[in-house]
């Protein structure tokens, strides 16, 4: 199937909802001194708003995935959209610490919804030769919603108050979550009628390739998510930053090294997969590889300007994964399950990764210091390197790849 007309108007409002999802997300992140102040919080209590949001976001995945691969998906991203933004006004409105809790969960909710079924959705409107920067193209919504998030979020909440960010941000995801319902399903998905049971699940644990695919993003997950809760404040604390610049500088670092880092990837394994089948795991495991050295002398640097720099590098190797990743998985699992296979891959990834990292990060930090945190966060891209590795062999061998 090539692409056409239609195919890039799907890909600019997926982009789009993609950019909202993560501004919605990240931008608590960049008040988090601020909400400290007001609810007189502790990091730990902070670490767990952004817990909090990812377990019921994870959990909640796997039950749309089922319903995912039975009716129409523009349906789901639609609905869910719309119930994230309106979550996340509702976050500006709470009174206590409990209140945040729910509304940051319902947050994830929404959010489930459309991360288990919007990467298939998307990637089956093009071709196979080019979906590695298709999907590079929709993770690049990751740093570019991310540094958005926390560009407002530090603006609005040093001039107008935490609660303003929240009520800024939540009104396009409404409006785009109303034009996503008017979406057509692929032609891919509509010429195939077969219902998976909900016990399909347990085929996906019997793939090898699948597995390893799941947890390499999970080890890159944990240390991006405690990184993206935390830098902000690291910024404040190190360098005596205020808020608003913090969340300018690492906004606009994430930014430039996502674009870089999520076209290189995409560009690289689309590029690489016309000399071998393994392309996807190979560029896998060179951003973990790559990344660590990098993120490791920023947080050992005591100059902000070349921390600066060395954070730019270690985000621009740890995005380059995520686009050959997305399309690895819609290449290993049937058409009738890809909904099924992107909830337990968020499953997996979140219970592993950024539903604890937050929060254990701001125990760490508690007891030893942020530096301390964030520099075992760094060193954690080493074990992604090397199952990344075992994915690629799992995949020789069982997809009888070269």
């Amino acid at each position: 199937m090539k692409s056409d007309g239609y195919s890039r108007k799907v890909l600019t409002l997926i982009f789009c909802l993609s950019l909202f999802n993560y501004i919605d997300r990240q931008v608590l992140y960049s008040v988090f001194p601020l909400i400290k102040a007001d609810l007189r919080l502790s990091d730990a209590q902070l670490g767990f708003l952004a817990s909090s949001f990812m377990i019921v976001y994870m959990c909640f995945a796997p039950f749309v995935g089922y319903f995912g691969d039975r009716i129409r998906r523009p349906l789901i991203i639609g609905v869910s959209a719309i119930f994230w933004s309106i979550s996340t006004l509702f976050s500006g409105l709470v009174k206590n610490y409990g209140q945040l809790i729910f509304t940051r969960s319902a947050v994830g909710v929404g959010e489930a919804g459309y991360g288990t079924v919007s990467p298939s959705f998307l990637a089956e409107w093009f071709p196979v030769g080019g979906r590695a920067r298709i999907m590079a193209t929709y993770a690049l919504a990751i740093p570019t919603g991310s540094a958005v998030g926390y560009l407002l979020g530090g603006m609005l909440g040093q001039h107008f108050g935490w609660r303003a960010a929240f009520f800024i941000v939540a009104i396009p995801g409404m409006l785009l979550g109303v034009a996503s319902l008017f979406m057509k399903e692929t032609p891919e998905k509509t010429l195939r009628s077969e219902h998976i049971p909900f016990r399909g699940y347990a085929a996906l644990f019997k793939n090898r390739t699948y597995l390893l695919i799941c947890i390499s993003q999970s080890i890159g997950t944990f240390s991006v998510g405690g990184l993206a809760a935390w830098m902000p404040s690291y910024f404040v604390r190190t360098y005596g930053l205020s808020v608003g610049r913090a969340g300018l500088l690492f906004g606009a670092v994430t930014v430039a090294a996502g674009i870089a880092g999520n076209f290189t990837g995409g560009w690289a394994a689309d590029w690489l997969h016309r000399r071998t089948k393994r392309a996807y795991f190979v560029v896998g495991y060179m951003s973990f590889f790559l990344s660590v050295p990098f993120g490791v002398a920023a947080v050992l640097a005591s100059d902000l300007n070349f921390s600066l720099a060395m954070l730019f590098f270690a985000e621009l190797f740890i995005f380059a994964y995520s686009g050959p990743y997305h399309a690895a998985i819609v290449e290993i699992v049937p058409v009738t399950m890809r909904s099924m296979a992107f909830a337990l891959d968020i499953f997996i990834l979140h219970v592993l990764g950024d539903a604890i990292s937050p929060f254990l990060l701001g125990v760490v930090s508690d007891a030893s210091g942020l530096s301390v945190a964030v520099f075992l966060a760094m060193l954690y891209m080493l074990l992604g390197g090397v199952t990344s590795i075992m994915a690629g062999e799992t995949y020789k061998k069982d997809f009888h790849a070269v």
